[in-house]
């Protein structure tokens, strides 16, 4: 059995509910999934022992927030190159475009900048509505399940 860690930023409470939804879907493929808020992650330490990572926060200014890109700085440090991962962010300003997401930015710097395995699947970037949907628990347990599926 895998151990799949999945860490958020939440402010509202939209992407650490993305984040429990993710989790659901790497357990329901058979593994393990810890599931911690970025205040949990004190350094490379909190890091260890994983087969994956997820890694999801909201959407600010069509960008990852400040205080998220300091997770980035230690997962850098923690020799996570050839790990699969997968990054998730809901968003929910009107301007915000497919693709325009933090997602799509951790996504990046997980895959260039950390060396690591991403998901065929890309970044899992979504609108606030469509999380809080019929269809939102279950597009993010595909998503868990698809990073699942990259280690076991």
């Amino acid at each position: 059995m895998a151990k799949v860690l999945v860490v958020y930023l939440s402010n509202s409470g939209t992407t650490e509910q993305m984040a429990a939804y993710v989790a659901e879907g790497v357990r329901i493929a058979g593994h393990e999934a810890d599931v911690r808020k970025t205040s949990e992650i004190a350094d490379v330490h909190d890091l260890a022992g994983y087969d994956a990572y997820v890694f999801g926060c909201p959407t600010y200014h069509l960008d990852m927030p400040r205080s998220f890109a300091a997770l980035l700085d230690t997962a850098g440090k923690a020799g996570l190159q050839g790990k699969a991962g997968g990054a998730f962010s809901p968003r929910s300003h009107p301007s915000s475009t497919e693709g325009d997401g933090a997602a799509e930015r951790v996504y990046a710097l997980m895959e260039s900048v950390l060396g690591m395995r991403m998901t065929e699947l890309g970044p899992f970037d979504v609108k606030e509505d469509i999380v809080n949907g019929p269809d939102g628990p279950r597009a993010c347990q595909e998503y868990g399940k698809a990073v699942a599926a990259m280690v076991g």
